[in-house]
């Protein structure tokens, strides 16, 4: 140890020894050492020279300090020391001077901390202590299990452990981020273990895990979904609410910039955010109160951030679907209405008013329940005005900020995007018919803007009422019916007049039409308000200065800036030859291309239109829809235009480099395609239709096989029926024979005979009766399947002339006219059947009169008599069987009425019975669950009485409180 205090205490005298000698001293104190405090004691010394020697002990003692934390798990005093070297040599960042004046606060930035301004020779020291940082860390990282060293350290609970653990973590990852994320990513449980240090109850270590995980999720999709699938989202945004929201310290800025780093770019995660219902958890931060005094610097980082995560879930850059979606959301919850209360609201903050303009932008872009929300919001001013014209009156005011007056240009574009409805409620307060003159509109405050001195304010106005005539023709046309009244005794003139004017007179009407802002603005609206108009073509080409104007300008050799207006100037002349529907002979498409060629030059024309793209700040303004400029001076191009310029400049020079032969070419091949595409429609037109139709006979074909089936069982039923008929015919045949030949023979039975031929003579009548009316439905029968036949025919030729569907129905006729035929010799056999029985019924009245005088009186009329009451009793018990029958089948109606009544009782029961077994099942497994919970809550009682036991304390059994009871019950007695 002797050795030791010499190096910490330094020596009296003689020579001294250097820094790096006393490292490799300690070094090989930590290699050789034996015992375990003789290491910490030399792991310690490395600790407090790691600062000051930083390069000597990060090349020397790396090696040695991994293999401590290898072999010297058990002892986390020894852990703690080497962790915090290695953070030493590897950290980056200067510690903070303890001195530090308090002015310093001034120049905090949003994180809180200080912005040093360093000097050239500090700025070469800082880069040199990267480059060792960086240098180190790739030594450190070059075994990836050094890596899974330290994440498994993060398991321990020692303060001392842990927390070195989590800063060496942290820069390691600011030094080699990407590689540091890969060997994380694929380590066991590492992101699990580095997600509990949120949950840890020591502030340090939770905050300090918060950095860490900012700088985890930083660019890495894939560790970004593991960290919100392990609950991140619940945690931080307890976190939030646990802090203050939006009154809480730098914890809350902290965990806003983590939300931000998983929710950026990651639609997996914004849909897992939305999912959630976490979107409704943010409501409450931004309910700002009647007094907005007095904001912190904190609290306006913090409000400022909770901004920008709403705008990651609503971005322009989102899917449209999932941007939808959030937008939706954030309506239902009342988030938006929050927004707007915001907005609304007096003492905000500038900047804060401006992110929330911004925001309230997004949300509402696009969505056309948000657009008609926010149409409605109104400021509490007296009388109410409408958020809008608020907004528009700030944006036309040259004393508000810039990036203010930006935003709301931002939040009128975004009001107008896709929104039709909101387009034509700001052209209608232009219309002569709607203007109220005790109120000031939107329009109003637009063509104010347009007209006023200020030329950001011209630009603004300008590119706001070209949003409103976005996609919109109908908008477009009725723009042409604005007047404006320029001074005291003139005429009005029109909007798209006193944009030309202000363009073609220049210095004549205003000096202001000199400043490229104001023209560039007054260019693109014209450009956007005639664009697939021809009407507003022919208006503007109306004005015979106008052409002559844009010759001249875009002829002429001027500056850099003056080329730029030269070239939306060409822009604007190119589409008058597009959408020019030769309505003035002087102006036709063929005239100006012909002065385009002789003033200008179609070389010249297409490179000063080309030079529009060309432009830096035309670049800048395509890559996003939100305007940001940096100055005033560079607020030239607008998103949408961008699209427009890019959209028309290859059509315009093809049109402009076509001869005139050309044209007509075109204009005969286009009206031949359209008068193609006429017949193509016709044709179209006509097959649907004959589609419909043979879908239609199909349909009736089927039906007519369904009834030419029934019809067949029907007639082979008819012709059975006529075999049976035909069978007891000729019984009855045969047996009148036979009776006949029996009455020549034997004139004593005649009396007999007659009665049972009077009796088959009735039932004969009867059946002749049954033929006829049978022979009447079949010919009913008949005329409805001629009457089918026809109708099927009729059908037919017409089905043939649509399509080739023929074969079917001719073999449905075919069948038609064998049924019918088959029909017909039914119906012959019935006549002749008819016929034979009338002839039979002949001969039998004949013989029955022959044989009535033949016989004798008295005996005959005895016989008579009695074989008269024997066929009556008979007749009348025939009578009683039938009534008797007749009342066994209403007994077994009734009865059967009774069975299905009885049936569905039983049935009634039967569900009745299951659901009565389901309660019970229920109830019994409510009843296990509540046993279960009474005999875990017994047993935790039980415990918990243990411990106190355990503890000391007095702790009464459940017997001895029952026999204290009984005691007092009995002393009660007693008294």
């Amino acid at each position: 140890m002797n050795f030791f205090r010499g190096v910490m205490g330094g020596q009296p005298a003689g020579q001294q020894p250097s820094g790096a000698d006393t490292i490799q001293k300690l070094c090989d104190r930590v290699a050789s050492s034996t015992l375990l405090e003789d290491r910490r004691d030399a792991v310690r010394a490395l600790k407090s020279l790691s600062k000051k020697y930083r390069k000597e002990v990060g090349s020397q003692a790396m090696e040695h300090l991994i293999h401590i934390m290898q072999t010297d798990r058990s002892d986390s005093e020894i852990l703690g020391y080497a962790l915090d070297t290695l953070y030493n040599i590897i950290c980056n960042d200067e510690e903070e001077e303890p001195d530090e004046s308090e002015d310093t606060a001034a120049t905090l930035p949003v994180s809180g901390k200080p912005k040093n301004v360093p000097m050239p020779d500090e700025n070469t020291q800082k880069q040199t202590d990267d480059d060792l940082g960086v240098e180190f860390t790739n030594m450190f990282i070059q075994d990836s299990e050094n890596v899974t060293l330290v994440l498994t350290m993060l398991e321990e609970f020692d303060f001392h452990v842990r927390w070195p653990g989590v800063k060496l973590l942290t820069a390691l990852l600011k030094n080699q981020c990407a590689q540091l994320q890969g060997v994380i990513l694929v380590s066991p449980m590492g992101v699990s273990r580095l997600m509990d240090l949120l949950a840890d109850s020591r502030e340090v270590i939770r905050n300090d895990g918060l950095l860490l995980l900012q700088q985890l999720t930083k660019g890495n999709a894939a560790i970004q979904k593991i960290v919100a699938f392990e609950n991140a989202f619940e945690r931080l945004l307890d976190i939030i609410t646990e802090e203050g929201s939006s009154d809480g310290g730098i914890v809350v800025e902290d965990c806003l910039l983590l939300l931000v780093n998983l929710l950026k770019n990651n639609s997996s995660n914004q849909n897992f955010f939305k999912e959630g219902s976490y979107i409704q958890r943010m409501k409450p931060w931004f309910e700002v109160g009647d007094d907005n005094s007095g904001w912190s610097a904190q609290k306006v980082t913090n409000l400022h951030l909770m901004l920008q995560l709403v705008r990651v879930m609503v971005s322009p850059v989102n899917s449209p679907g999932a941007t939808a979606s959030c937008q939706k959301s954030m309506y239902q919850c009342g988030l938006l209405q929050q927004l707007c209360t915001i907005l609304m609201a007096t003492g905000v903050p500038a900047d804060i008013l401006t992110e929330t303009i911004n925001t309230v932008s997004e949300v509402i872009r696009g969505s056309q329940i948000n657009q008609d929300y926010f149409a409605s919001v109104n400021a509490p001013s007296n009388p109410p005005r409408p958020a809008i014209v608020v907004l528009l009156m700030s944006m036309v005011n040259e004393r508000q900020p810039f990036v203010l007056r930006c935003a709301v240009l931002y939040c009128f574009q975004c009001f107008l995007y896709k929104n039709q409805k909101g387009q034509g409620e700001i052209v209608a307060t232009l219309l002569p018919s709607t203007i109220d003159a005790n109120s000031i509109s939107a329009g109003q405050l637009l063509c104010g803007g347009l007209f006023s001195a200020d030329s950001l304010s011209n630009w603004c106005a300008a590119v706001a009422l070209a949003h409103a005539l976005q996609d919109n023709l109908t908008q477009k046309e009725q723009l042409l019916r604005v007047q404006l009244a320029t001074s005291l005794g003139k005429p009005p003139v029109s909007l798209l007049q006193q944009c030309t004017n202000i363009l073609s007179q220049g210095d004549k009407i205003n000096r202001r039409g000199s400043k490229v802002q104001t023209r560039v603005g007054l260019l693109m609206l014209l450009c956007t308000w005639i664009n697939n108009c021809p009407i507003a073509v022919t208006h503007f080409l109306h004005n015979q200065e106008n052409v002559p104007f844009l010759t001249g300008q875009i002829s002429e050799n001027l500056g850099e800036d003056e080329r730029l207006v030269q070239g939306l100037c060409a822009l604007l002349l190119g589409i008058c030859i597009l959408y020019n529907d030769n309505s003035l002979e002087n102006c036709s498409r063929d005239k100006l291309k012909q002065l385009i060629e002789k003033r200008i030059g179609k070389e010249n024309f297409v490179e000063k239109l080309c030079f529009i793209t060309k432009h830096e700040l035309y670049s800048r303004a395509a890559q996003k829809p939100q305007p940001v400029f940096p100055s005033p001076e560079q607020m030239l191009f607008d998103h949408e235009f961008t699209k427009l310029v890019k959209e028309l400049e290859g059509v315009i020079t093809k049109a402009v480099h076509k001869s005139s032969e050309e044209d007509k070419k075109e204009e005969e091949t286009k009206k031949t395609l359209e008068q193609h595409d006429s017949i193509v429609t016709q044709y179209k037109e006509l097959i649907r239709e004959q589609d419909s139709q043979i879908q239609e006979l199909k349909e009736q074909v089927a039906s007519m096989s369904s009834q030419n089936d029934q019809h067949q069982t029907t007639l082979t039923q008819q012709v059975a029926q006529i075999q049976q008929h035909k069978d007891q015919y000729n019984i009855l045949k045969l047996k009148l024979g036979k009776d006949n030949q029996s009455q020549a023979n034997n004139q004593s039975d005649n009396t007999h005979i007659n009665g049972l031929q009077t009796e088959e003579l009735t039932q004969l009548r009867d059946e002749v009766q049954e033929l006829r009316k049978q022979h009447t439905l079949l010919q009913t029968q008949l005329s409805e399947k001629d009457t089918l036949i026809d109708t099927l025919r009729s059908e037919g030729e017409q089905t043939t002339q649509v399509s080739t569907g023929g074969p079917d129905h001719t073999e449905l006729l075919k069948e038609l006219e064998e049924l019918r035929s088959l029909v017909q010799c039914k119906s012959a056999e019935i006549s002749q059947l008819q016929t034979e029985r009338q002839e039979l019924m002949r001969r039998a009245e004949a013989g029955s009169s022959e044989a009535v005088p033949s016989s004798e009186g008295s005996t005959d009329s005895t016989k008579m008599a009695e074989l008269e009451s024997r066929l009556g009793a008979q007749m009348s018990e025939t009578e009683k069987l039938k009534e008797d029958v007749r009342s066994l089948s209403e007994s077994r109606v009734g009865m059967e009425q009774q069975l299905a009544s009885a049936t569905s009782t039983v049935a009634i029961l039967q569900t009745e019975k299951s659901k009565l077994q389901t309660e019970v099942q229920e109830s019994k497994k409510e009843q296990d669950d509540l046993l279960m919970l009474l005999a875990d809550q017994d047993q935790k009682i039980h415990g918990l009485k243990q411990r106190l036991k355990d503890l000391g304390e007095t702790v009464e059994d459940d017997d001895d409180i029952d026999a204290r009871d009984q005691t007092d019950d009995d002393e009660d007695d007693e008294d």
